[in-house]
């Protein structure tokens, strides 16, 4: 597995851990709220369903993480989570915001590209 590809899967999983902190604690939060647009009521009233998407968010992490702690023997365990996190974003891009297509599908494109020519 190339050392390329091995970052750019941590920095996958750094992401997704931020996700997690933003929709699980931050979402009601000005800062939470600024990062995805919406007003308070909006945040107070969607809090549950950002905290789950935000539990969800972890567990594309953790994956993410378990396939670089398996080192050579995870490279399915990378394309499994990458592909994860690439559906997500071309999902998240179409129904919810665009920028979605550039924070989340990309990078997953990237870590797969390299992945794959490793």
């Amino acid at each position: 597995m190339s050392i390329a590809g091995n970052v750019v899967i941590a920095l996958v999983a750094l992401l997704h851990l931020w996700f997690l902190i933003l929709e699980m604690f931050l979402w009601t939060k000005p800062s939470g709220r600024r990062a995805f647009g919406i007003t308070a009521e909006f945040a107070e009233e969607s809090k549950a369903l950002a905290a789950n998407q935000g539990l969800y968010n972890g567990f594309l992490a953790t994956g993410l993480a378990w396939s670089l702690w398996l080192g050579a023997d995870g490279l399915g365990v990378k394309v499994f989570f990458l592909a994860c996190v690439l559906t997500a974003g071309i999902f998240g891009g179409l129904t919810a915001s665009r920028k979605i297509l550039w924070i989340q599908a990309l990078p997953a494109v990237i870590g797969l590209v390299l992945v794959h020519l490793a």
